[in-house]
């Protein structure tokens, strides 16, 4: 690990330094468009600036390729070196992720994404537990017509890891396990006592209940799956998310939605990488995936599933 770290400061340092002559070439050209303003001749000030921004463009442009591989060599040979203490099975695919299929038919979210983007695919075992997870970032649109036109603005649905284990238990139907806000405490309300929504599962962990909404097509499995034990581990690995995180049991899987606002296994430019914390964030996320996998105790395969 010392010998590729070592291979991949090199590669860093000349693009930092590229970086920086580039940001250096821009900030120059609007010190001399500012002067030129101040002197009374703004022409001058603009063709500095022009000439200014686009040699830093220029440079960032020449330097992209290198940037680009320095990142798949980091993810390939740094993260996916550090899986392997999780899981020799485990494999990172930096250019793949979670589909917006999957992402659809997790039945986490409410929303369809407008405009969709993941990346970092991990998928293998953890002993018997097939996993896969990646960050995501999926937002809707709404339009507004103003008196200057047509005005889009962009809205998250989610940002962060979706994580999908296989479960080791045989279910049939659905259980969503969602974040309890205002909004969603009003909307059980409603369902419960206006609309005679029976999918509402009313569960007896006093804690539970203040922080998730429990909808199950069948009130008996979503017990089965929920026990004691499964709602005081829900719990305790909510506490590691920037935000409530959604659970739900689909399809013998398990998907848990964990809201994030780091975007892990990016590798710095302008921090060196022999640094001993600077992997620090990215192995404690993945310690987490695998900590789901422990805690929900999901390699104890009973009756059928082996």
């Amino acid at each position: 690990m010392l010998s590729v770290l070592n291979e991949l400061e090199i590669a860093r340092l000349y693009i930092a330094k590229q970086h920086k002559m580039a940001y250096l070439s821009m900030g120059i050209g609007l010190a001399c468009a500012a002067t030129g303003y101040a002197l009374g001749t703004p022409e001058i000030g603009i063709a500095l600036v022009i000439i200014g921004v686009l040699t830093g463009m220029i440079i960032f442009g020449l330097v992209n390729k290198k940037s680009s591989q320095y990142k798949l060599d980091f993810k390939h040979k740094v993260i996916g070196a550090a899986l392997k203490q999780f899981g020799n099975d485990l494999r990172i695919e930096p250019q793949s992720g979670i589909s917006e299929t999957d992402f659809v038919n997790s039945y986490l979210f409410s929303k369809q994404p407008d405009r969709y983007f993941t990346e970092d695919l991990v998928y293998g075992k953890i002993d018997k537990t097939q996993i896969h997870f990646a960050e995501v970032h999926a937002e809707y649109k709404t339009e507004m017509q103003t008196k200057n036109g047509k005005r889009t603005q962009w809205h998250d649905i989610f940002k962060g890891i979706i994580f999908c284990a296989d479960f080791n238990k045989h279910f049939n139907g659905l259980t969503v396990v969602r974040p309890k806000g205002f909004g969603a405490s009003i909307g059980k309300w409603f369902s419960k006592n206006l609309l005679g929504n029976k999918n509402i599962v009313e569960l007896e962990n006093v804690e539970f209940e203040k922080v998730f909404v429990t909808e199950g097509g069948d009130q008996v499995e979503a017990r089965y799956i929920l026990t004691p034990s499964m709602m005081e581990k829900l719990l305790e690995l909510n506490k590691y998310a920037h935000d409530t995180i959604s659970i739900s049991f689909v399809w013998s899987n398990v998907y848990i939605a964990f809201p994030l606002n780091h975007n892990y296994f990016e590798p710095p430019i302008f921090k060196s990488l022999l640094n001993a914390n600077v992997l620090e964030e990215d192995l404690n996320i993945l310690k987490l995936m695998s900590y789901v996998v422990e805690e929900l105790d999901l390699n104890t395969r009973i009756w059928t599933k082996q």
